[in-house]
Order: C-alpha cells, then sequence, then structure tokens
C-alpha cells in the first residue's frame, strides 16, 4: 500500500479517537509503538484535553483525557465522515440508533456527535472543516481497517445502508457472516458477524486495525511496553493480523496488510 494523502468522503471512516484516563502514559505508549509525535489542540470544552498523533507532520489520530471521576471502558473509537453532522445524526435517530453526544463545534476545526447503532456500537460522525481527519494511510502506524463486531450483521445492515448510503457486498460462504460496506464501489469498513462464540466480549463494537512493518515484532512489542495481545500474529488473505490491547486494556489489531 502506498503512502497517500487521503480525501474523506461521506460515510468514509476518516479519524479514530482513543479516551483515556492517563495522557501522559499512553502517548509513551503509543509513541514507542508507532513512532508518533504528539501535537496539543483545542477540542470541545465537554470532552477535555486532547493531542493528536502525527507521522511526519501529518495527523493520523487522536487521544483525550477522560475525567478523573469517569470509570468507563476504553476503545478505540472510529468516526465516519459526514457533509451535515445534523443531519446525519437525525437519520441515526431515524433509523434507530442514538446520539449520545453531540452535535457540537469543535472550534474551527469541525462539528461531531458520537453515537451508537440499534445494536449499541458507538462509532462517530465528522463534519470536516479545518481538520479533514487521517492525513495519511500505508505507513507504519497508520489506520488501516475499520471493522464492526456483531453477533449477526442482520442486525444493523439495513442502519447502515439507510444513513450513509452504503452498498453492502456479503462475502458469499454459507458459514460467512461478514458485509463489506462500499461507496463508489470503494471498499471502505466490515461488517463481522461473530455469531455465538466468545466474543464480542463486550457486545457489539467496532475495531481499528492499525498498519505495522512486522507484526510478530508490533506485538511483542505492545508486552515490553505494558499492554498485552489478546490474539497472536495469525494470517489472513488481507495480512498477518494481532489483536492487542494497550496499558490501559484499550483493543485494537495490527497487521503487516498483504498490499502496501
Amino acid at each position: 500500500m502506498t503512502e497517500e494523502t487521503i480525501r474523506h468522503t461521506p460515510g468514509t471512516p476518516c479519524w479514530v479517537s482513543l479516551m483515556v484516563h492517563g495522557l501522559g502514559a499512553t502517548q509513551d505508549f503509543y509513541g514507542a509503538l508507532f513512532g508518533w509525535k504528539f501535537v496539543r489542540v483545542p477540542g470541545p470544552e465537554q470532552l477535555g484535553p486532547y493531542v493528536r498523533g502525527v507521522l511526519d507532520g501529518k495527523e493520523v489520530a487522536g487521544i483525550g483525557q477522560l475525567a478523573p471521576e469517569r470509570r468507563m471502558p476504553l476503545s478505540w473509537t472510529t468516526y465516519l465522515a459526514t457533509d451535515d453532522a445534523d443531519a446525519t445524526a437525525a437519520a441515526i435517530r431515524r433509523c434507530g440508533g442514538t446520539v449520545g453526544v453531540g452535535p457540537l463545534d469543535a472550534g474551527g476545526d469541525g462539528r461531531l456527535a458520537l453515537v451508537s447503532d440499534p445494536a449499541g456500537a458507538v462509532f462517530g460522525i465528522w463534519q470536516a472543516q479545518a481538520h479533514t481527519g487521517t492525513a495519511v494511510a500505508g505507513a507504519h502506524g497508520t489506520p488501516v481497517r475499520n471493522e464492526l463486531l456483531i453477533r449477526e450483521t442482520s442486525w444493523v445492515d439495513a442502519f447502515y445502508r439507510s444513513v450513509f448510503g452504503y452498498d453492502v457486498e456479503s462475502a458469499g460462504g454459507r458459514d460467512d457472516d461478514t458485509l463489506t460496506l462500499r461507496l463508489d464501489g470503494r471498499a471502505v469498513a466490515t461488517l463481522h458477524g461473530v455469531g455465538e462464540g466468545p466474543r464480542p466480549v463486550r457486545g457489539a463494537h467496532w475495531m481499528t486495525y492499525f498498519e505495522v512493518d512486522d507484526t510478530d515484532a508490533a506485538a511483542l512489542l505492545v508486552t515490553e511496553l505494558g499492554g498485552h495481545v489478546i490474539d497472536p500474529p495469525w494470517d489472513t488473505p488481507a495480512g498477518r493480523v494481532a489483536t492487542v490491547a494497550d496499558p490501559e486494556g484499550a483493543v485494537f489489531g495490527v497487521v503487516r496488510s498483504t498490499v502496501r
């Protein structure tokens, strides 16, 4: 996969963000793992201090700090691009989803809302202004894939079609409950039904995968930095993948993609 500047069309994953308790320690972890530098940026006052991870001057992902009294499971949040956050939030409500925060302005950077689909999977919507989202793809440490893990994709596929206008393509296998979300013929995200197996252990949720140069080395480094490996590296048609968690427990994937 070649490194390129990205233009985010409506419905495309455009940003990933994480809220944590220890902002400094989390910066140390992801800085060592992915090579990110960090810049402090103003954000919505309701969401507290916020930094953006940067690679070669290009913004990759965001990390914010939770108020000390807020105790909640931590997870990476996928943001989907929109041209009108208010209209998209209204469509989410109309189609059975929930708007938890916003829409609200993030200074002059854009307008956002935190929402959930009918199965309870949380994601964000982002109406770009000065900040257009993740600015580079393909390099080590950049988001490369966004996947919704859910018991059955039939619970939410109509929701995502209706709100974002996706074309939905089935994997085709009789026992493979996987749907690819497409915009203008391009795959942008995946819905993956895991059935009655052990995951998703925390309910339906969006999962972020980051590109790495070496999956095995990245998984080892995660443990050395105080995180842990949930699923050791394994080979898939899309590349070699591992599921890991940072020291505060936020789960994410690392992958050495087959095509780079």
